[in-house]
C-alpha cells in the first residue's frame, strides 16, 4: 500500500480521546475524504479509523473509532499520520509533494540540465521548488506558469523557463 504522510497528533483534546492534528495537506478539510489513517509508532503502523472530524484554527480534531479516552490519545502524541494515496483525488496539473522531489529540472529553452527538486515549499501566494545544483546554491524557482512550462511525470522532468533574474549565478 503506498501511504502519504497526511499530518502529526500534537496533542489531546478533552477527555473523550480526541486528537489535535496538525494537517500536512493543502486543504484541512482533506480529512473528509480520508477514512482510516495509519500511525506511525514506534511499535510499528496502527490502522486508525476516523470516525469523527472538527476544525480548531488551522489544526484538525480527529476522533478515532480505537481511541475512547485521554489515557489512550496521549500515548500517540507526535506520531505522524499516513494514508492511503488512493484515498486522494487530485485534480489534473496537481501532483503530491513527494512524486516531485528527486524530478531532474531542464532549461525549455536550452534542454540543458539544471538541477534536481530537493524540495517544495509554500511561500502563500505559490509554491517554490528548492533546485539542489551541482557546485552551486541551491536554486529557488517559483511555480507559475510563466516559469514552469511542462512537468513530465512519466519520465521524471520538470522544464523551465529561466526568465531574466531567476539565477544570478549563471
Amino acid at each position: 500500500m503506498d501511504l502519504l504522510e497526511v499530518g502529526k497528533i500534537v496533542n489531546t483534546h478533552g477527555l473523550k480521546g480526541e486528537v489535535k492534528v496538525v494537517p500536512w495537506t493543502d486543504y484541512p478539510d482533506d480529512f473528509e475524504h480520508i477514512a482510516y489513517v495509519f500511525a506511525r509508532t514506534r511499535q510499528g503502523d496502527v490502522k486508525l479509523d476516523i470516525n469523527g472530524i472538527k476544525y480548531q484554527k488551522n489544526n484538525v480534531i480527529l476522533k478515532f473509532e480505537q481511541i475512547n479516552d485521554i489515557n489512550e490519545a496521549l500515548m500517540y502524541k507526535n506520531v505522524t499520520l499516513l494514508a492511503p494515496r488512493d484515498m486522494f483525488d487530485l485534480p489534473d496539473g496537481v501532483y503530491f509533494i513527494a512524486d516531485l522531489i528527486g524530478l531532474d529540472v531542464y532549461d525549455i529553452e536550452t534542454n540543458a540540465p539544471i538541477g534536481v527538486i530537493a524540495d517544495v515549499f509554500n511561500t502563500g501566494s505559490s509554491d517554490i521548488y528548492d533546485v539542489k545544483r551541482d557546485g552551486k546554491k541551491n536554486l529557488l524557482i517559483p511555480v507559475i506558469d510563466d516559469v514552469v512550462k511542462e512537468i513530465d511525470m512519466e519520465n521524471k522532468r520538470v522544464f523551465v523557463y529561466m526568465m531574466e533574474g531567476l539565477d544570478d549565478e549563471v
